[in-house]
């Protein structure tokens, strides 16, 4: 071990305490490791696809176009290997140096939906890959990609999530990457939190490549690993709460913190519960690290300590306050807030859950930090998602973007990973709509980096300004006109002032139109309606979307040929009632509607049914 100076700052967010006031009091600690010039240390990675048959079409296609752009962001020294499944585990490149980008893009190109989800036989293959060249001169990480429910193989959370953090001390992180509105976000955050990896939720397909960018930079920045911290409250003081993310270690002072990233801070936030303290400076905490970097080609273990003091002193003019310390310990209190609102609606609490994101709205605004524009947006964040439990409507893709948005704001300083969210609310689809913009000022709502942000349109009108906007109100692509606008205490940004209605122009499409507002993807059940197909295969159409359809696989089961419902949200093992004519082994099909029969267990392809080609 070499006790090496890892920049380390702290701070309470004011040069001092108040005399004599016991409470509570947050902590921002910093690590940084400063630039060292040494090699990054190559990469052995693993991406592992989920193939089965709810990727089938756009989402597919787009996870193909990220496999490939992770390719091509790799070197000769890196190692990468493509696992696929649905319920079968296919190794489609077995451990290689990249050397010939174009040949691995040609084998990534070939993936094709099929059928069930065996997340866990996939996640496996790759570990044990990715195992076969792990040490400590390699970044060594899965990236695990899935859309949909583990529905063969071990599907518990539980289990998984075990065996990951034992797979992360044998030397194989995991990240995991949620793909659209099924798949489950407590298994893949659990996974992600005990491997020692991110997380993070692809909302559109589109939006694919920028993500597994976003981790290959990441992973290509780490300068250290194993960030252990060891805290010592001095007597008096405890330890209220762990804002960051962290994995317990042997004590619940002990913390591991993970990664280390060149060019990002790694957090730490503490709640710290202090006695009254005397005039004069006071120790309040000890702390000690240790972390593994790279130094001259070897690993070295790198240690340090800190004491943690602070003054306390009369309540006057000399009290100073860090803006910057005191946005990141806001953004981390906002973002455990809505860790724990999340968890109390679980548990049907929903009042409980509304009043925590709504009580932190109030401090926040309190101290003033709503003049800040990104403390601003999270406050329209924390008063949507409050009014959605509130009304009993977080579904599905609300929740998904509150357990992001916790995970992305507890584990890393990246602004550009915080506030993700897309979802429609009912709201702006019953916002009164207008022709044109006059007698206001006109805005348009654009996605940036997974987040919805309002610019305005107007002349003028200093476009270069963010808005703070409604959450519940904003849509990608669409036009509102408000009353008039106001400018922030700082002037860095506007709020809206007065009526918002939509905007939508004569022979202008609505960029709203058909959209289901504030819930994800359902499966729509109507009157048993048995299809009338074509005679023959050959006469089918074919499609390359599944859109609201249902994807029906046909597969041979023994002598006959059986056909299955391959979508999430139906019983995969259930028979069905499918045209004889029209089945061929292996081959997928959309149909329109899928009935439940009479009997309670089994299904009938009802509408019209279509062969689905995957598109290029």
């Amino acid at each position: 071990m070499i006790q090496e100076p890892v920049q380390v700052e702290y701070s309470f967010g004011q040069s001092q305490l108040v005399e004599g006031m016991a409470g509570t009091s947050d902590l921002l600690i910093r690590f940084r490791l400063p630039r060292t010039g040494q090699t990054r240390r190559p990469l052995n990675l693993s991406l592992v696809i989920d193939r089965s048959g709810s990727m089938a079409g756009s989402p597919l296609k787009h996870a193909i176009r990220a496999a490939q752009a992770v390719v091509d962001g790799l070197g000769p020294e890196d190692t990468l290997s493509v696992v696929v499944y649905d319920d079968v585990v296919q190794t489609l490149i077995a451990p290689t140096r990249v050397t010939d980008r174009a040949a691995l893009r040609a084998q990534v190109a070939g993936v094709r939906a099929g059928g069930l989800t065996n997340l866990s036989g996939g996640w496996l293959r790759g570990v044990e890959l990715v195992a076969a060249n792990a040490g400590p001169e390699v970044v060594s990480r899965v990236l695990l990609l899935t859309d949909g429910q583990a529905n063969v193989g071990v599907s518990d959370t539980n289990v998984l999530t075990k065996t990951a953090a034992q797979k992360a001390e044998a030397g194989v992180g995991t990240t995991t990457l949620g793909f659209g509105s099924g798949f489950n976000e407590d298994l893949l955050i659990g996974m992600a939190r005990a491997a020692g990896g991110n997380f993070y939720f692809i909302q559109s397909a589109d939006d694919a490549a920028d993500v597994f960018g976003i981790e290959l930079q990441t992973l290509k920045a780490v300068a250290a690993q194993n960030l252990t911290v060891t805290l010592s409250p001095a007597p008096g003081v405890s330890v209220a709460d762990v804002l960051s993310l962290h994995r317990r270690g042997a004590d619940s002072l002990t913390l591991d913190l993970g990664d280390v990233y060149e060019d990002e801070d790694k957090l730490l936030g503490l709640s710290l519960n202090l006695p009254a303290l005397s005039a004069g400076t006071h120790p309040l905490l000890g702390l000690t690290y240790r972390a593994d970097a790279v130094r001259d080609g070897a690993i070295e273990t790198l240690t340090g300590s800190v004491d943690v003091q602070a003054v306390a002193a009369p309540l006057g003019p000399d009290l100073r306050s860090d803006v910057g310390v005191t946005l990141d310990l806001a953004r981390l209190r906002i973002a455990r807030a809505k860790e724990r609102a999340v968890d109390l609606a679980d548990t049907g609490d929903a009042a409980g859950a509304e009043s925590t994101l709504r009580t932190l709205v109030g401090e926040l605004r309190s101290a003033g930090l709503h003049e800040h524009f990104e403390i601003a947006e999270e406050i329209e964040q924390l008063e949507h998602y409050a009014a959605r439990i509130a009304s009993r409507r977080l579904d599905g893709d609300s929740r998904k973007e509150l357990r992001d948005q916790s995970f992305q704001g507890r584990a890393r300083s990246r602004a550009d990973l915080l506030g993700r969210g897309v979802t429609v609310d009912a709201a702006a689809l019953a916002l009164p709509v207008v022709t044109d913009s006059a007698g206001g000022v006109e805005l348009l709502c654009v996605r940036d980096g997974g987040r919805l942000r309002v610019k305005v349109e107007a002349d003028g009108m200093g476009g270069g300004l963010n808005v703070q906007f409604p959450r519940a109100l904003r849509a990608e692509g669409a036009r509102y006109v408000v009353d008039g606008l106001e400018t922030s205490a700082d002037g860095s940004f506007y709020r809206v002032t007065g009526d918002i209605r939509r905007v939508v122009r004569p022979g202008e499409s609505d960029p709203l139109a058909g959209v289901r507002g504030g819930s994800g993807a359902s499966h729509a059940f109507s009157a048993p309606r048995a299809s009338k197909p074509p005679v023959t295969l050959a006469d089918l159409e074919s499609t390359d979307t599944v859109g609201s359809g249902v994807l029906v696989q046909c597969l041979k089961d023994g002598s006959k040929l059986r056909a299955r419902v391959v979508s999430d949200g139906f019983h995969p093992d259930w028979n069905m009632r499918f045209p004889r004519g029209l089945r061929e082994d292996g081959t997928l099909y959309v149909v329109d509607v899928v009935n439940t029969a009479p009997d309670g267990k089994s299904y009938i392809a009802s509408g019209t049914i279509r062969r689905f080609v995957q598109p290029s």
